[in-house]
């Protein structure tokens, strides 16, 4: 009965890895939208400046203190939080169906439960 608690483990930890990978894609897309808007309001923002006579130098030290511009950086930077977090889930998981795979392993390879073959 044990073997069966085990691999039906292994079937639950594969839905949500399977469930994961597609929610990775969505927090990439989500991720890399979000830094194009970023990336295109600070060189507005920075040309912006500069056709104000702004010193190039100064530019750097001021384009992120904008508020547009901070706003688009903290969304993409929580953006790229929840695209980390969801890799690391990920391997979490990866992880636990490979300790859950070696424990079936085990129970397997035992006299009298299983040949031991995968």
């Amino acid at each position: 009965m044990a073997d069966y608690d085990l691999w039906s483990e292994v079937q639950s930890k594969t839905k949500q890895l399977d469930y994961s990978v597609k929610e990775l894609r969505k927090s990439g897309t989500a991720y890399a939208e979000a830094e194009k808007a970023y990336k295109i309001k600070l060189r507005e923002t920075a040309l912006r400046l500069r056709s104000q006579d702004m010193a190039v130098g100064m530019i750097s030290m001021t384009v992120y203190g904008v508020p547009e511009v901070a706003e688009l950086r903290f969304k993409r930077d929580c953006c790229e939080a929840v695209y980390k977090a969801n890799i690391e889930a990920i391997n979490a998981i990866k992880l636990e169906i490979r300790i859950i795979n070696e424990q079936l392993s085990r129970e397997l390879g035992r006299p009298g439960l299983g040949t031991g073959a995968m």
